[in-house]
């Protein structure tokens, strides 16, 4: 038997008054509460809560959880905002036995709090899981923090790798950089063209390797050093006066060191002797 329509409205009724409310601020969005607020409806609870955005106190105070706005962090009262000047928590600080440090955006304290549940239903794993745990820290430290550490305006970089600005370092090789550079390098319309191409191999040593004139040449920008060239290990590092050399390749297209300061060195002592355009008159 259906249910008479009265009792139909007041069921939906009910339901809209118990739908959960996630608050979060209005105006331009973000990529650390837009996070946050996806992280939160992985959960059963907050499945299909609504997203009140919104900087007024008054409809905020209504939410059953706040996220980067607000001004108050206080997960006894599910409020996770991070913008007062009081907030200074990291994942360490929070958890003395993680080692993160960087400051925690509303994406990584929705995190921190909830990450392990929410892996826990996208996985179908326990917490108690050791593989949850791996999973757990291996999401923060590749994805989570780096959201946390734009938003906070934490740069990418410690510095320039050279003042040439010759020279790009990269953290790890195996990733295709050569197309990649050049058009970076003319849409950023780079006034001096990159000549070394810096990167750790499986070994953790250090290669640097020129960067080819064009994409379907193996002619380089500049090569290493002619002398370097064919020479290894410790007659190489004797040779160029820069510890830990392992090689130059016989056509002076890449070398290698045991560190990254070495490979460094090698691109800048070639640097140091390629001849420089004569200034305009």
């Amino acid at each position: 038997m259906n249910a008479p329509v009265s009792q139909v409205f007041l069921n939906n009724a009910l339901l809209r008054k118990m739908k959960m409310k996630i608050g979060t601020h209005n105006g331009t969005f973000h990529c650390d509460e837009v996070l946050a607020c996806f992280l939160l409806r992985q959960l059963p609870e907050y499945k299909d809560a609504e997203i009140l955005r919104s900087r007024d106190a008054s409809l905020l105070k209504q939410c059953d959880v706040v996220v980067d706005v607000g001004g108050e962090y206080d997960p006894s009262q599910q409020r996770y905002d991070h913008h007062q000047r009081s907030f200074v928590e990291s994942f360490h600080s929070l958890c003395p036995e993680k080692r993160w440090v960087t400051k925690l955006s509303s994406a990584g304290l929705i995190y921190l709090h909830f990450g392990r549940r929410v892996l826990e239903q996208l996985t179908q794993l326990k917490q108690d899981e050791p593989q949850l745990e791996v999973l757990y820290d291996q999401m923060y430290q590749n994805f989570v923090e780096e959201v946390d550490a734009v938003d906070n305006g934490i740069s990418q970089c410690d510095g320039e790798v050279d003042p040439s600005g010759e020279i790009v370092l990269l953290a790890q090789g195996g990733c295709p950089w050569k197309e990649h550079l050049f058009v970076l390098e003319k849409e950023l319309k780079v006034d001096v063209s990159i000549k070394f191409v810096l990167y750790s191999d499986q070994s953790g040593h250090w290669r640097v390797q020129c960067v080819p004139a064009g994409l379907n040449t193996f002619q380089n920008r500049l090569s290493l050093l002619e002398e370097w060239r064919g020479v290894r290990d410790e007659a190489l590092s004797e040779l160029s006066g820069i510890p830990g050399c392992i090689f130059v390749h016989a056509s002076g297209f890449i070398g290698g060191n045991r560190t990254q300061e070495g490979a460094l060195e090698m691109a800048k002592r070639t640097l140091q002797t390629a001849p420089r355009p004569l200034p305009s008159a």
